[in-house]
């Protein structure tokens, strides 16, 4: 049904994220964000569970019961169940969205809930909003790699950014894996994604070099052990102490060839930086800028100063 493309990064999404009316009331949720900016950079692949388990729109509201220690999905008023077609509907399709490189979830849904979702106890009114969508859960589990979140969780600038990053970082991974995996291929992957890394989690980076090094196990074996904590190492938030760190270690690059007066602005600008006067494209520009001036193929290979199009203007939140 999908097949991976080093051209296109593919991200499902809920079906009424991007403006179809498959919701139980027959509206939609559109996100303008997602439609309206995404969209230029992502080929969104729509899914709706509900509607693909023939349940109509409109439709009556189903919800999550705890059943001792299963999850089933019956309708609000108790008229209906559809928990084994939905079950069986995230069995079928989950191993199909292996090519995506990122999935956008709609918040609080009984199928796509990422988190927070009502979970109620069987025979009562009474929930708690520690469920998780059925079918989100499953995909999840079965895609631990790829990057997810909610449509409401993209208004916070951060979060927003560190999902674009990582879909952008895991897709290169599987552009490397779709063309032939090689030690010396993913030592280059390393090498391109050093200050990314740093500036995410410098302990946890620091743990994934020794995993590329003399190791006697099949490609494969340390291809896995390697891309797991990649993905774990973007998976935490930077900060400006980590930023901060990251642009002083780019900043040693130019000792020898700045002149006084632009090692002295390089400084004042992450310092600025460093103390919330500036936010990170400064820095980030004015480097980007001195290595115009005086080209370093190792630094100018850094997705840190590129992990994303420069038109999505993520950095200026930070």
């Amino acid at each position: 049904m999908y097949q991976f493309s080093d051209k296109k990064i593919q991200v499902g999404i809920s079906s009424c994220l991007v403006g179809n009316k498959v919701r139980f009331d027959g509206g939609h949720k559109q996100s303008t964000y997602c439609q309206k900016v995404l969209a230029n950079y992502f080929d969104f692949k729509p899914i709706c569970p509900e509607m693909a388990i023939g349940m109509g729109a409109p439709r009556k509201a189903i919800r999550l019961i705890k059943d001792e220690d299963r999850i089933r999905v019956i309708a609000s008023d108790g008229s209906f169940e559809v928990t084994e077609k939905l079950n069986d509907f995230c069995e079928q399709t989950s191993p199909l969205l292996t090519p995506f490189s990122g999935y956008i979830f709609c918040a609080k849904s009984p199928t796509c809930g990422m988190e927070r979702v009502t979970l109620y106890k069987e025979g009562t009114n009474q929930g708690n909003r520690d469920g998780v969508g059925v079918f989100a859960a499953k995909i999840m589990a079965d895609h631990p790699l790829m990057p997810v979140e909610e449509d409401g969780r993209l208004n916070d600038m951060l979060l927003r950014e560190n999902f674009i990053t990582r879909v952008f970082a895991y897709h290169k991974w599987q552009s490397l894996v779709a063309g032939g995996l090689t030690i010396g291929k993913i030592i280059q992957f390393h090498a391109a994604h050093k200050y990314l890394l740093m500036a995410h989690n410098p302990t946890l980076y620091y743990k994934l070099g020794p995993l590329l090094g003399g190791r006697k196990e099949p490609v494969e074996e340390t291809a896995k052990l390697y891309i797991e904590g990649f993905m774990a190492t973007l998976k935490t938030l930077p900060n400006r102490k980590s930023h901060s760190n990251t642009l002083s270690h780019l900043q040693g690059y130019f000792k020898r060839v700045l002149s006084s007066e632009q090692r002295v602005d390089l400084a004042d600008n992450i310092d600025k930086y460093r103390q919330g006067l500036l936010p990170l494209m400064a820095p980030i520009t004015l480097i980007t800028h001195y290595l115009t001036i005086y080209p370093d193929p190792y630094l100018q290979q850094q997705v840190y100063l590129h992990p994303h199009p420069d038109e999505l203007k993520l950095r200026y939140a930070h």
